[in-house]
């Protein structure tokens, strides 16, 4: 017998795409949502009229939550406001969504070009919170549209990155709980495999063919992702 799940605090960075669709889905399975964005708390109204997520400033949005998921350009992260999470709840599970696009959109960043480190762990290092990457390969739309019932054939599966166990089988958890399945994609530095342009990155398929793109993934950075 399933029982029902518990409804979580979720804070959530970021109202584009995939922040806006994370909210409405979040908000509809029954969880406080707290939503932010860099122009401010007036320019959420429409999506909080919609969902009934409540629109706060950057600074308050981790403020008492379990889950934060942080949804912005790679670039802004280093101006997200320090002690974000200050406030959260204990042991607070973030979220990191981000892909680098250097000539699209971030500029070159050194420590992930010369340095070698993956996207989300130099997240990591700027927010001063373990992250768990998910969700960065996902349409948006897909969100909406393309969740399914556990179980169901057509299932679409997610890979999940990060190093603590705890807090990737909460993400894990709640992404199962959106609608699609996961697949462990091993701890943070292992993350590349599921950057921008590998074989993971916006497949539409099952568990299988998620696990096996992810072994298929080439740690160089392909041309056009470097700036």
């Amino acid at each position: 017998m399933d029982l029902e799940r518990a409804s979580m605090k979720i804070g959530i960075i970021g109202a584009g795409q995939i922040g806006g669709n994370l909210t409405r889905r979040l908000t509809a399975l029954g969880h406080e949502v707290s939503v932010a964005n860099s122009r401010g708390p007036h320019t959420l109204t429409e999506l909080a009229k919609e969902t009934g997520a409540t629109p706060v400033p950057v600074e308050e949005a981790a403020r008492g939550a379990e889950v934060v998921v942080v949804t912005i350009p790679l670039k802004a992260i280093p101006d997200l406001p320090s002690g974000l999470f200050a406030e959260a709840a204990d042991g607070v599970v973030v979220i990191d969504t981000g892909n680098y696009y250097p000539r699209q959109r971030d500029g070159r960043i050194a420590a992930i070009e010369d340095e070698g480190l993956t996207e989300s762990r130099w997240t990591e290092q700027h927010l001063g919170h373990p992250v768990i990457k998910a969700f960065n390969g996902t349409y948006a739309q897909d969100i909406l549209d393309r969740h399914r019932p556990a179980g169901t054939p057509d299932r679409q599966a997610l890979p999940v990155a990060g190093d603590d166990a705890a807090a990737k089988a909460k993400v894990r958890a709640l992404i199962d709980e959106l609608g699609f399945d996961t697949v462990d994609a091993g701890g943070l530095d292992d993350s590349w495999r599921q950057q921008p342009d590998t074989p993971v990155y916006g497949l539409r398929e099952g568990v299988e063919a998620v696990t096996k793109a992810l072994a298929e993934a080439s740690p160089e950075r392909p041309a056009d992702f470097r700036g």
